[in-house]
């Protein structure tokens, strides 16, 4: 079996992905953004694809799965969601239709399906490129790029003069040659109303239009802004199992509303008072190395199983109902980013590593690398992983080991254009 993972060449899952074939005896096929012009620069025989030129690129992958079939189709991130939902329908694969991919990965198209719906949604409105005022803004609001993830550009405003100032700050983000480069497109903003109430993520599959939830995560610090930096994730989560049940719920009926019917699932959600407010439901799982804070027991039992090798098994048409998450607790941090600057060196890394209930700890930032904080931020410092018998157990390791590092971080020295 074959199954082609859709990606950057930057994505910090594909080792996973590789690791997890090797066990299953799958064979990995890559179509990244690589260099088309450089023969194989990364050794991995990834067809080159550009996620904004789709016909070429969907052309490109349908020739090389005529040379090597392929029978799943797997997107790694946002950008390549809708040409994989392309690339699947061409070669009569099961995946999502391109249109309730490309809805997903824009947070605009999301909540005109979910009003449409009938789901609960803020107020929002769209600031069209050019356009100088958003109108009649009540407060406190959120000014968000649409096609970015991960918090970035999401800037909390409660008054017009912080709307305006967060208008342009997110503006010039987007105007970047490193964030136009992403494809998040022209600098078109979502303002809408902001939502009161603690934030979940929710991680699962589709299969045939039918959500099965892997795992709700409580995020335990606060996200009332200005700015939202997500910092740690543990499960089991401390919801009532009947607020689990309709958040798992409100999850699927979100999916329905985009049109999504079939792979992976990440999703946001804030609970408030009068409901469950889908932030997004995305194509695809979640981030970063996130995905090592999830393990999975085996039908029959046996070592435990990555999300990495559930998901292949998923997309190669297997049921994956059976598997289920481990039983112990487990939370992730991602490091946040202490202030602007050059990276020199993390310093008491072996230290935080010898905190009672740590399973791992990378630093993903490599020294000499520019740091930037939310909005601005499109990356974090590194990953902390602990287990533990009880989720605030596990999070109370988190914080202990993350108190144990110390980051040596530069001024940067401005430039001048001459």
């Amino acid at each position: 079996m074959r199954v082609m993972i859709f990606s950057t060449t930057t994505g910090y899952q594909l080792r996973s992905f590789g690791e997890a074939a090797e066990r299953l005896g799958v064979d990995l096929a890559f179509a990244t953004n690589r260099c088309k012009g450089l023969d194989d620069p990364w050794r991995d025989h990834a067809v080159p694809v550009r996620f904004h030129e789709e016909e070429a690129s969907v052309r490109a992958v349908v020739d090389a799965a005529a040379l090597r079939p392929v029978h799943g189709m797997i997107a790694v991130g946002d950008r390549p969601v809708r040409v994989a939902a392309l690339a699947a329908q061409a070669l009569g694969l099961p995946g999502n239709p391109p249109d309730a991919a490309a809805a997903s990965a824009n947070k605009t198209r999301a909540r005109e399906r979910f009003a449409a719906a009938g789901l609960p949604v803020p107020w929002f409105v769209e600031l069209a490129h050019g356009d100088g005022h958003a109108g009649h803004v009540s407060f406190p609001a959120v000014v968000k790029p649409p096609g970015l993830s991960g918090s970035r550009g999401v800037i909390r405003v409660n008054d017009p003069a912080e709307l305006d100032a967060a208008i342009t700050r997110v503006r010039a983000l987007l105007a970047r040659k490193d964030v136009s480069a992403l494809g998040s497109g022209p600098d078109t903003l979502l303002i809408e109303g902001y939502i009161d109430g603690p934030e979940f993520a929710i991680e699962g599959v589709l299969t045939g239009g039918r959500f099965q939830a892997f795992a709700i995560f409580d995020k335990p610090d606060p996200l009332d802004g200005p700015f939202f930096e997500e910092t740690i994730y543990a499960t089991p989560s401390s919801l009532p199992a009947d607020a689990q049940a309709n958040v798992i719920t409100e999850v699927e009926r979100a999916a329905r509303a985009l049109g999504l019917a079939h792979g992976s699932v990440h999703a946001e959600c804030r609970v408030a008072r009068d409901g469950i407010y889908i932030l997004e439901v995305a194509a695809r799982p979640i981030g970063g190395l996130c995905s090592r804070v999830l393990r999975f027991a085996r039908p029959g039992g046996g070592a435990l199983a990555s999300l990495e090798e559930v998901l292949l098994r998923h997309a190669t048409g297997e049921d994956v109902r059976a598997f289920a998450r481990e039983s112990c607790a487990a939370a992730v941090m991602m490091i946040p980013i202490p202030k602007r600057g050059i990276l020199k060196r993390v310093e008491g890394v072996d230290a935080a590593r010898q905190v009672p209930g740590i399973e791992d700890l990378h630093i993903t930032a490599k020294p000499d690398q520019l740091l930037e904080r939310l909005p601005e931020a499109g990356s974090y410092l590194g990953f902390i992983f602990a287990r533990a018998t009880t989720p605030a157990e596990a999070v109370a390791a988190l914080r202990a080991a993350h108190g144990r590092l110390a980051f040596v971080i530069d001024t940067p020295i401005p430039v001048r254009a001459l």
